[in-house]
């Protein structure tokens, strides 16, 4: 008798995802794969193998830096990149800073949204009709109603009332010539479904992820790192007047730009220790670690309509 495989929930997830990248890759001319070093890319990067080696990718590799992003995540990002072979873009919000097109407001403003700014001067500059991202639904409620093939106007924004049907898992990366369409294959996975991946595939990671000691303050009830140092050798992130530093046990359940990303109080030091405590969490990735998100409830859909990831 013929014996049936089941596929595990991350087998299906796998084969979603693997879908949705090489319908990005027949449909749209020009697709770029965004990759930061964070957990999700690094996701994708496993997902892109999986769909097209033994040949190249279809697509380059791009990331858009603020200046100001970890130093560890940075050089994690560039040894993968060559590790893998392929071509990897970087942009910088300080370059569009020189250029007028980003204007701070102070200098300690956060770059995080500014982001967009050089993404869509990126699209412009080699032409991208496609921006294959890893965010994720559970993520954040903006992204929670965001299709799967997220089209964008000639201004790179999104409109959460026009938006095309995905009946049956059929896909449509159709756009004209200053459009965009920004592909999600990995929309359906939860931070869990990422870290049971991470730890069956045996993927490296940033060391920040796991935990360490270093130094912090307590800030509206946030823990904020401080003195941070970036790739430059400057610190970041200075402690405001009256700030008491402390040295805590850390780990970071996402990366992003130092000025907005807080750690969590945590002693997982393995993969495996980090699934068992992100499944005994009550407090979404985002919601825990992300003080942009935490302006007003409508933060992330009104940078996703101005063009943000």
């Amino acid at each position: 008798m013929t014996q049936r495989k089941t596929l595990s929930h991350l087998d299906w997830l796998e084969a979603e995802a693997i879908h949705i990248m090489r319908e990005v890759a027949g449909q749209c001319a020009n697709p770029v794969l965004l990759f930061s070093g964070g957990k999700d890319s690094i996701c994708m990067l496993r997902i892109a193998e999986k769909a097209f080696r033994p040949g190249k990718f279809p697509f380059p590799l791009m990331h858009i830096d603020t200046g100001h992003n970890y130093q560890e995540v940075v050089a994690f990002r560039d040894k993968r990149a060559a590790e893998l072979g392929e071509r990897l873009i970087v942009r910088s919000v300080e370059d569009s800073m020189k250029r007028g097109t980003v204007v701070l407001k102070h200098e300690g403003e956060s770059r995080n949204k500014h982001q967009s700014v050089t993404l869509l001067e990126a699209i412009e500059e080699f032409g991208f009709d496609a921006c294959i991202g890893g965010a994720r639904r559970d993520e954040e409620k903006a992204r929670a109603k965001e299709r799967i093939m997220s089209f964008r106007d000639e201004f790179g924004q999104w409109d959460p009332k026009n938006q095309r049907p995905e009946l049956w898992n059929l896909y449509n990366a159709r756009s004209h010539k200053g459009e965009n369409i920004r592909a999600f294959p990995i929309s359906n996975w939860t931070e869990m479904d990422v870290w049971q991946y991470i730890e069956r595939e045996k993927l490296e990671l940033p060391s920040i992820y796991f935990a360490h000691t270093r130094p912090v303050v307590i800030r509206q009830g946030a823990i904020v790192p401080v003195n941070v140092p970036l790739v430059s050798g400057e610190l970041t992130n200075l402690p405001k007047a009256g700030e008491q530093i402390i040295d805590k046990l850390v780990r970071f359940r996402t990366v992003g730009d130092i000025s907005c990303t807080a750690p969590v109080e945590s002693d997982a030091d393995t993969v495996e220790k980090i699934v068992v405590e992100t499944a005994t969490t009550t407090i979404t990735e985002r919601g825990a670690t992300r003080l942009d998100d935490q302006t007003s409830e409508a933060s992330m859909e009104q940078r996703k309509k101005e063009g943000y990831f």
